[in-house]
């Protein structure tokens, strides 16, 4: 397989993205009397899940299709311009913004389509039966998202996320199709790995906001530098595990990469939120116990999927390894539900399962 590099109007492409997924993550920021809401809870999974996917969308048709073209970067530099709009109507209050959001999302994966339409017309064997699968395909989620302003209420987000929900899953019924032109691993890894850092970034807001938030007292300095620990440590395993551990070599449609960083992504942005939640103790103590550990649970059970699949099968761990860093976020969780813990306790307890995971993986 020949190495394929990022380019960098697809790094520049991510920065819009940047904005996005702060917005999105801010949405769990908004707690009331103590109680982040099932509901503030779903709307943060349901901007998410557009944002990923619209990103996703674009980073296959190049994994599989892009050249550095004039005609590419024409392509792309307007998928910039519908990011813009998309990532300005990111709201809590979603009503309000809900046409402007329409036309950002549609724009976005519209001009995706009509891409593999261009390569359609292009490419022969193979790549041109996966291009006529999407490019053709694609459209009828869009029109079932776009056919949402005719609706009011929750069938209008219902009728949206179907629309959505069908976009994500023609990858999973075309694998036949896809498995005969496979992503180029190499170049695939490498994006998610850049938007992953981008979401650890995030954290590093976080502790920006925590050190600002209140005057330099040894706990919240104490917090702050356990924080940094962790980010260290999660940088540590996931990045140590892509370049050290994983065969970039294999070919595959790709699937545990892109759905499983689903997940990845949506528990970077979690654990963010938690950080300054969990200092500034804006939730009820078993929310925050709940919602910070549930965090970290989600990340490493999907970090565990994905490097799993694509590590070396001498690298890969065992079911020892997996159990033991299992008991030590139950055991952690247990004790702190049966003792109210400080915050700079419960932050110590992350960084030193993040630690072990880094050791352990790496």
């Amino acid at each position: 397989m020949t190495e394929k590099k990022v380019t960098w109007l697809e790094l520049f492409y991510d920065l819009l993205f940047v904005a996005a997924v702060a917005k999105a993550s801010h949405v769990l920021l908004h707690v009331e009397d103590e109680t982040l809401s099932l509901e503030t809870l779903g709307k943060f999974i349901l901007i998410f899940i557009p944002i990923w996917w619209a990103w996703v969308g674009q980073t296959l048709f190049v994994n599989r299709f892009g050249q550095d073209s004039v005609t590419h970067r024409i392509f792309l530099i307007i998928q910039l311009f519908f990011v813009l709009i998309m990532t300005a109507s990111l709201n809590v209050d979603f009503d309000a913004t809900y046409l402007s959001f329409l036309i950002g999302y549609i724009g976005l994966r519209a001009m995706t389509a009509v891409q593999y339409h261009y390569a359609h017309a292009k490419e022969e064997g193979h790549l041109r039966a996966t291009a006529h699968y999407f490019g053709t395909r694609f459209w009828i989620g869009l029109a079932i998202s776009a056919s949402s302003l005719f609706f009011d209420s929750w069938v209008r987000y219902a009728v949206l996320y179907a629309g959505i929900v069908l976009d994500i899953i023609l990858p999973l019924t075309g694998r036949k199709i896809l498995l005969k032109t496979p992503t180029n691993t190499h170049h695939l890894l490498e994006r998610f790995s850049l938007f992953a850092l981008i979401l650890l970034g995030e954290s590093v807001v976080s502790i920006l906001a925590v050190l600002q938030s209140s005057s330099w007292t040894p706990q919240s300095v104490g917090f702050a530098a356990l924080t940094f620990v962790l980010i260290i440590a999660m940088w540590w395993q996931y990045y140590d595990n892509l370049e050290k551990k994983v065969d970039k070599h294999v070919q595959t449609a790709g699937q545990t990469i892109i759905y499983g960083h689903l997940f990845i992504f949506l528990s970077l942005s979690m654990i963010a939120a938690s950080i300054q939640l969990l200092f500034l103790n804006e939730l009820h103590y078993e929310l925050m116990l709940n919602l910070f550990f549930g965090s970290v649970v989600l990340y490493f059970a999907s970090t565990s999927l994905v490097f799993h699949v694509y590590r070396h099968r001498q690298h890969r761990l065992g079911i020892k390894h997996l159990s033991l860093l299992l008991g030590i976020l139950i055991v952690f969780y247990i004790l702190n539900l049966l003792f109210h813990v400080p915050n700079v306790v419960m932050m110590g307890e992350m960084a030193l399962f993040f630690a072990v995971y880094a050791k352990i993986t790496t």
